[in-house]
């Protein structure tokens, strides 16, 4: 249902002064776990490049502790990425301040032949 004129320009006068206020926006910002997420995704890009150039160092020096230091640095700065990008996509982080439920913490602690059973469930009618 579309708010009425009225309403809307309340809605834009709060909208605006929530937005001037700077302690506001700081306070959002911290909240929001996909503003952390990024974060990290940039982090680990950095460590990442950091890792391939301590590899190529160690390798141009035929050092070959350096070189595998870096293979791992490489390793673990991909893994923390993956990581940052798979909860800064969570549905349930998606609302500032919002945690995850019971149910969907439950879910995800769930095995195999849970979400197997899920599925089967939740299929079409059409394909049974």
């Amino acid at each position: 249902m579309p708010l009425s004129e009225h309403e809307q320009r309340l809605f834009d006068q709060i909208e605006q002064s929530l937005a001037e206020d700077p302690k506001f926006a700081s306070a959002v910002r911290n909240s929001d776990p996909r503003f952390h997420a990024r974060r990290r995704l940039v982090v680990a890009a950095f460590v990442g490049i950091l890792g391939l150039a301590v590899m190529i160092f160690g390798a141009v020096s035929q050092n070959t502790l350096l070189g595998v230091a870096g293979f791992v640095v490489m390793l673990a700065a991909c893994a923390l990425g993956l990581q940052s990008r798979r909860k800064g996509q969570a549905p349930d982080l998606h609302v500032v301040g919002g945690t995850a439920s019971r149910r969907t913490r439950q879910a995800r602690r769930g095995g195999l032949v849970d979400r197997l059973e899920d599925r089967w469930r939740q299929r079409p009618e059409g394909h049974r």
